[in-house]
């Protein structure tokens, strides 16, 4: 009984220690580059990647760019082809460190965090610094924050004619689960 009740403590110990990484497949970035009185201008791509590393603080997220879907087919077309150049440039990354983050204090209260990290479109790389809502929800840790892109930044052509019916700066914004009841834990080995 007490070997058998040791290895259970010992498995379970072995298993936390495992789960390095938390995971979901299953965030969702909304983008919007609309200005006013123009034809609107969103999209949302609800196949998000985003890996967070608790000991090192360390926060990925990638992004397989023709998974953003518009309301006009037209629209999304020209996203691909003309701006993203999806065929070139398949994924975007965020690659960064939560300041002031540990795992222990994550609850049901929302809190605010700042992530400095690189962020890389279109072979086009920016240090950026931006600010996330984070609390525990659904088994897992729920992250909301926004991303600020400007296309100069990232070498994104807009035509003249139409440069003033696209903000130069879409509002995007991250939100998910990490790691919650529908998600996985991976392991390092």
């Amino acid at each position: 009984m007490k070997k058998t009740i040791l290895l259970i403590l010992l498995f379970t110990t072995y298993s936390i220690i495992a789960q390095e990484k938390i995971t979901t497949s299953k965030a969702i970035i909304n983008f919007e580059a609309s200005v006013p009185f123009f034809e609107e201008i969103k999209a949302v791509n609800s196949s998000v990647l985003i890996i967070l590393e608790p000991k090192t603080s360390t926060f990925l997220c990638t992004v397989i760019m023709r998974d953003f879907h518009f309301k006009l087919d037209l629209m999304e077309e020209h996203f691909n082809e003309n701006y993203i150049e999806s065929n070139r440039y398949p994924k975007a990354f965020f690659k960064g460190k939560i300041e002031k983050f540990d795992l222990k204090d994550i609850d049901e209260v929302e809190k605010e965090y700042v992530i400095k990290g690189r962020l890389m479109i279109r072979g086009k790389s920016k240090e950026i610094v931006v600010k996330a809502m984070l609390k525990k929800a659904n088994g897992g840790i729920r992250i909301i924050s926004d991303f600020p892109i400007s296309t100069a930044d990232f070498d994104i052509d807009i035509p003249e004619r139409i440069a003033s019916k696209i903000a130069k700066i879409a509002k995007t914004q991250l939100n998910g689960v990490i790691g919650g009841d529908e998600q996985n834990l991976l392991t390092l080995k």
